[in-house]
């Protein structure tokens, strides 16, 4: 693979993983109003209700959590505004290194890190906050998710790092 064409292949995958860390960073701040988008979906008579029903009732109580929370005690939606943060501050050294190639190796390592972090912290955590063992799984797949997108921008940045040496 030549040069130019590995460089452009990592620095495609790195906007990838910064956009989804900062679009799922985001959903966060609009949890109320993308639940209430998306309740048609998993609703009473809903598809998913039929197809997955214990889907649904858990996606309808989250809503109703938080509407609930919102209502009474809106100053809690800071708790996901934080969480915003938190996943725009990760996306900051992805985007530095769509620059600066220098930095991939050490930007792959921490987000390969990261994402390992993801599958223990679903798991326990999860476990303590009586979140159903499905969506714990769900949980972790932005951790798979996010191994896939660095395994293949570790083997583009390999590719790089050999055809320059």
């Amino acid at each position: 693979m030549n040069t130019s064409r590995a460089l452009t292949l990592s620095r495609i995958w790195l906007i990838l993983f910064s956009t989804a860390l900062i679009l799922s960073g985001t959903t966060a701040i609009f949890a109320r109003e993308g639940l209430r988008l998306f309740s048609p979906l998993f609703s009473e008579g809903s598809i998913l209700q039929s197809f997955w029903p214990s889907m649904a009732e858990w996606l309808t109580l989250v809503r109703h959590a938080v509407e609930e929370t919102y209502d009474k005690y809106p100053f809690l939606a800071y708790g996901y505004d934080w969480l915003a943060f938190g996943h725009y501050i990760i996306a900051i050294p992805f985007i530095m290194a769509i620059r600066d190639t220098r930095q991939i190796p050490w930007v792959i390592n921490y987000g390969i890190f990261a994402c390992l972090a993801v599958l223990p912290f679903a798991i326990v955590f999860g476990a303590i906050r009586d979140i159903p063992l499905f969506w714990r799984g769900v949980d972790t797949l932005f951790g798979i998710g996010g191994l896939v997108v660095l395994f293949i921008l570790r083997r583009q940045f390999t590719a790089l790092s050999s055809s320059q040496a």
